[in-house]
């Protein structure tokens, strides 16, 4: 999801130029390889996405940090909404420092139809969108209730927890930073998300 701090996912479920968040954002630009260094796979994806059970709102409890999230201070979330097959509605919004709420309107369009979990996330007022196609929003874990979900762009330069409630067991938790570990990410590099009737605190997520 650019410079609205709203973007969580799904951007923040993350858009223009990035998932750019969840929850549902991202911009995926990725830093040139030194010689002889190989790049690591494209971020995957579930098997199998129900965009339906996926539509609704969905709160950022830990995320790498995004230039265009910095004025959020808390309660970040993402609402999607299925508007026409392939085609979901995209509504982020955060508190920011000064207390009053920021958001942003996009649109996420699936880009692998075999999965539904690979998606390109707009902005219609961020500029440098990704060219039509290139996904920028790939949901990499759901749990079997569609109540905890892990996003991110293809090069890993943004990660998003989302979570229905904003409440993780430590149980939930460990299995989180368990399948960032998993995907290639660092989850030094997330910080948690103070979110109403979940952590209030910013921190590293591998300090919890």
């Amino acid at each position: 999801m650019s410079r609205s701090p709203s973007r969580p996912l799904i951007p923040a479920l993350a858009a223009a130029g990035v998932l750019a968040a969840g929850i549902l954002t991202t911009g995926a630009a990725t830093a040139a390889a030194s010689p002889g260094s190989i790049m690591p796979a494209p971020l995957p994806s579930i098997a199998s996405l129900d965009v339906e059970r996926y539509a609704g709102t969905w709160q950022q409890v830990a995320a790498v940090p995004q230039p265009f999230n910095l004025e959020c201070a808390r309660d970040t979330s993402a609402t999607y909404a299925v508007v026409a097959p392939g085609t979901i509605s995209v509504r982020n919004e955060c508190t920011t420092w000064s207390g009053e709420r920021s958001g942003i309107n996009g649109q996420a369009t699936v880009t692998d139809p075999s999965t539904n979990a690979s998606l390109q996330v707009t902005f219609s007022s961020v500029p440098f969108s990704p060219p039509e196609g290139v996904p920028n929003y790939v949901v990499t874990y759901i749990d079997e209730d569609y109540e905890t979900a892990i996003v991110g762009d293809p090069a890993r330069t943004s990660g998003f927890v989302l979570s229905r409630s904003g409440a993780l067991t430590g149980e939930q938790w460990q299995k989180v930073q368990d399948v960032i570990v998993d995907r290639g990410w660092n989850p030094c590099f997330f910080l948690t998300s103070p979110v109403a009737g979940g952590l209030e605190t910013i921190q590293p997520l591998c300090t919890l």
